[in-house]
């Protein structure tokens, strides 16, 4: 339509027709006068919207989606840092569980061999450039500890005292080259020395040279004068190797140590000694040997075996 004076005034026209239908409308309520009209226009142009919004409604959901995907973000996140969380406690329940399990096979130890202790925690291990094995326990002087006590866990012996701080003390354990224990072996009681080899075997010089030794003969400790810096009675370890006797004065044995000393958590530190030798009563018990099975094989003669005395013919 072109842009003229007619033009202009038929769009006021309709413009001012427009608003007094609105006005009617509004005033008559349902019963308008244009609501007949309003219904016909319904029928005609209902399913071309239904079409339409048909049509949007897709991307309507997609900008949804979009907009609502920083609230699912931030819900996805605050789930997995809650499963995290519960990993976490789990995980510490675990450990807790764990440290449960050692400290009471620490008191059945200390329970069997009548020890006083005090149990400790590691914290830290000895520096590798002074190639020395130690650790670090969470309690000193202030907790009752002194220089040249024993350390034990619930596999048997780990270690003494070397150094003494208010609040933590350092262990030198059993498997280090400047370390030595007196030993006695179940049973026979033969006395020997066992000396730290690192991470290989304890090495220990039997008293006897003609002393009857065997694989697997255990181990424990001989006690110290006063009780220190070693109680009676605290297993060792089990012979894993024995040197031929070569007639001399001492005899030569390999013992794989109780204790798995890369693997220590709680410890006790024995600070009252018994008031007897608990001789072997702390050893765990032997385990029992697996039965071999036998199998018997029974012949059945075929029906077609000769009889004694008779050829087959």
């Amino acid at each position: 339509m072109r842009d003229t004076r007619e033009s202009r005034l038929l769009l006021v026209l309709l413009i001012a027709v427009a608003f007094a239908l609105i006005t009617v409308d509004i005033r008559g309520g349902q019963d308008s006068p244009v609501e007949g009209a309003r219904r016909a226009a319904a029928t005609v142009f209902g399913p071309i919207e239904n079409g339409v919004s048909s049509a949007v409604n897709p991307v309507g959901d997609a900008v949804s989606a979009v907009r609502d995907s920083g609230a699912r973000h931030d819900r996805l996140a605050l789930l997995e840092k809650e499963n995290a969380a519960l990993k976490a406690k789990l995980g510490s329940d675990d450990r807790n569980r764990s440290r449960l399990t050692q400290l009471d096979k620490i008191l059945k130890v200390a329970g069997e061999g009548q020890y006083g202790i005090k149990g400790a925690q590691v914290i830290a291990i000895g520096a590798a450039q002074s190639f020395s094995w130690t650790i670090t326990i969470d309690i000193g002087a202030n907790d009752g500890i002194k220089r040249d006590m024993t350390v034990l866990n619930g596999d048997g012996l780990v270690g003494r005292v070397t150094t003494v701080g208010p609040d933590a003390s350092t262990v030198l354990l059993a498997n280090d080259p400047d370390f030595t224990v007196g030993t006695r072996m179940e049973g026979n009681d033969e006395l020997g020395f066992a000396s730290g080899e690192g991470d290989g075997p304890l090495r220990v010089e039997l008293l006897n040279g003609k002393a009857e030794v065997r694989k697997g003969d255990r181990l424990i400790t001989f006690g110290s004068q006063a009780d220190k810096p070693f109680v009676p009675g605290v297993p060792v370890g089990t012979v894993s190797r024995v040197d031929p006797s070569s007639g001399g004065l001492t005899r030569t044995l390999y013992v794989t140590p109780y204790v798995n000393f890369t693997k220590l958590d709680i410890v006790g530190v024995v600070v009252e000694a018994p008031k007897k030798d608990p001789r072997d009563t702390v050893l765990p018990a032997k385990p029992k040997p697996t039965p071999t099975p036998t199998v018997t094989v029974t012949v059945t003669p075929s029906a077609n075996a000769p009889v004694d005395g008779q050829q087959q013919q």
